[in-house]
């Protein structure tokens, strides 16, 4: 499938644009000892969350060629989202994106907020390169999020795609720490890209690499084995740069089928304009 348009790269510097859904802040305050996010994500709650979505355990592979994920030997930039609402405690999939704010996740809507019906998930945080119940980066809380209003209202699945906005750790913004990808928009079906995520195990991240290609206008495809459901929300990253270990996001698990029904073949949102403005009110949110 033939790029639409050459590749376009939010930069830092970016104007406010369009009208989207109000941030709702976060429930609970990093700054509460014993309360709050911090307070109720013991290792164990850590431990014994599921996927917030599956587990997509059916295996269809694409004949003779669908490659299997194999673990991430460093994930820094990529790490588990954890959530805890009535029905317990469940975990996806979210990643650094640049932003002039240097505090800024992407992840998928339906990780974040419920669709329809539904409202904003609570007690949210973010730990990277999780790894079995250890948290070698910390475990970051969460100031803001943002999904878009076709999502609060029909759980429209070409905008699953959700921003998070964190407090600062330790004094410092998660991007100062990790580093970021750049976010890719109006890019194109078909690329070679590096997804990185949690599978229904959370015990350490998986990665693979395959091209992606088009699923219909609003979608993106990608075909690889072992993309259980905590990996929701996992960045496709293309024209990735080893030394760098950074490139830039052309879409993220969910979408169609909320990701997809199998662990072989995952699905995106297209990141077009209106996931473009949605990452304009981010921004301009930021400074609040």
């Amino acid at each position: 499938m033939k790029l639409r348009r050459a590749l376009t790269v939010v930069i830092a510097a970016v104007a406010a644009g369009g009208c989207a859904a109000a941030p709702v802040p976060a429930a609970g305050h990093p700054h509460l000892a014993g309360g709050g996010p911090l307070g109720y994500w013991t290792r164990s709650r850590l431990l014994d969350a599921r996927p917030l979505r599956g587990p997509r355990y059916r295996q269809v592979p694409s004949p003779g060629q669908s490659p299997d994920a194999h673990p991430a030997v460093l994930a820094l930039r990529v790490g588990a989202l954890f959530v805890h609402e009535a029905g317990g405690d469940h975990f996806c999939t979210a990643s650094v994106v640049a932003s002039p704010g240097r505090d800024l996740l992407i992840t998928v809507a339906h990780c974040i907020h419920s669709g329809k019906g539904g409202n904003y998930r609570q007690d949210i945080v973010f730990i990277p390169d999780y790894r079995d119940g250890q948290t070698p980066f910390g475990i970051w809380t969460v100031k803001r999020l943002l999904v878009a209003p076709q999502w609060i209202s029909g759980s429209d699945p070409g905008l699953d795609v959700g921003f998070v906005t964190l407090e600062p750790h330790d004094g410092q913004n998660i991007q100062d720490v990790l580093g970021a990808n750049q976010l890719g928009i109006d890019s194109g079906y078909r690329y070679l890209v590096r997804v990185t995520g949690y599978p229904a195990s959370a015990g350490a991240p998986i990665t693979c690499v395959n091209w992606t290609s088009w699923q219909s206008a609003s979608q993106l495809r990608f075909d690889c084995g072992g993309f259980t459901g905590g990996t929701s929300g996992s960045p496709w990253v293309t024209h990735f740069n080893p030394g760098t270990r950074s490139g830039t996001i052309v879409g993220v698990i969910g979408g169609y089928q909320e990701g997809g029904d199998t662990a072989a073949i995952s699905y995106s949102s297209y990141l077009g304009a209106a996931v473009q403005r949605l990452y304009q009110q981010a921004v301009t949110d930021q400074a609040q």
